[in-house]
């Protein structure tokens, strides 16, 4: 197998592909082979050690591919298009061993390309939008980075479940993609955000903020917030918020704030089943429409990551073995 590995933490420049000879899947495994990989911002969180690895290592979390050979105790049988999106970390290879309960059956409808470009993104808008902030419809929702592969997932499913959502973007090219998937409102990052939301919700505020950039947004999301509002917190495009106030919570109307993790919400193989399962449905339906803005060989994922960092992608990116 070819597989990406790094063993000090830095910029791309670290990332090397290695050949790794395979043993034969064990009890529970299988041998998977690779034909899409998706990349994530978590990528670059564990390259730099934001979220420390031991190391050396390899890096991804997300893959689609064809089972090539299974282990005793395996419901799988070879042939079969599957994929993850919750590691173990070592998605960025052409093949792996994995556990097979760390995987799920891709329906007809839904491509490699697409559940590679989707499943980790499309897991985290689920958690997000049904389980986390357990959004309603008529609710008003502010979702930032609104073009980004997560950012696209939001708007379309709180669009699916009837809430008002206003998007804030960097660009008024990026928000144009933003609104044609459905939003109600829009801003361009750079604008004054927190006097727009203000205006559009008639003084109120939202009920919750979805934000993936982190430390340049944290205290503008807690002013677009209704009284008793709710901030998630899922991402760190711009760093860490780093140390907070814990006091500017009730200064700002007595609001709630959480930093969530995907691994919390899929922990089971009765959640991964049945809330991946809804995600692939979706896509299957056409309710979600997965963007995959950019494509790259397996080989250049240092550039990909530069490119990720550098906000010069749109919707989702997948790496190709």
């Amino acid at each position: 197998m070819h597989a990406v590995r790094f063993a000090t933490t830095g910029g791309p420049e670290v990332l090397g592909i290695e050949d790794i000879g395979l043993a034969a899947p064990g009890p529970g495994e299988v041998l998977l082979r690779h034909t899409a990989i998706g990349l994530n911002f978590i990528d670059t969180y564990h390259r730099t050690g934001l979220y420390p690895l031991s190391l050396p290592s390899g890096i991804g979390l997300e893959a689609a591919g064809v089972i090539e050979a299974v282990g005793p105790g395996v419901g799988f049988v070879p042939g079969t298009r599957v994929g993850y999106c919750w590691g173990p970390i070592g998605a960025c290879a052409s093949h792996r061993l994995i556990a097979a309960d760390r995987l799920v059956a891709l329906p007809d409808g839904v491509s490699d390309e697409v559940a590679a470009a989707v499943l980790l993104k499309g897991c985290t808008t689920e958690f997000l939008v049904e389980r986390c902030a357990a959004m309603a419809a008529g609710q008003w929702a502010l979702v930032h980075a609104a073009a980004g592969g997560v950012g696209q997932l939001l708007v379309q499913w709180l669009k699916h479940i009837g809430a008002n959502v206003i998007a804030v973007a960097g660009s008024a090219e990026k928000l144009a993609i933003a609104m044609a998937l459905g939003a109600d409102h829009g801003v361009v990052q750079g604008d004054d955000v927190v006097a727009r939301v203000r205006e559009i919700t008639g003084g109120r505020g939202v009920d919750v903020t979805f934000d993936g950039v982190g430390k340049a947004t944290f205290e503008m999301s807690l002013d677009c917030l209704k009284r008793r509002g709710l901030h998630i917190s899922y991402g760190n495009a711009s760093g860490a918020v780093g140390a907070v106030d814990f006091g500017i919570l009730s200064r700002k109307g007595s609001l709630f704030a959480t930093r969530p993790t995907l691994f919390d919400y899929y922990t089971t193989r009765a959640e991964i089943e049945r809330y991946a399962g809804r995600v692939l449905d979706l896509v299957a339906q056409g309710v979600l429409k997965v963007a995959i803005g950019q494509r790259y060989p397996l080989r250049d994922v240092d550039q990909a990551h530069r490119d990720l960092e550098a906000r010069r992608t749109l919707g989702s990116t997948v790496l190709l073995p």
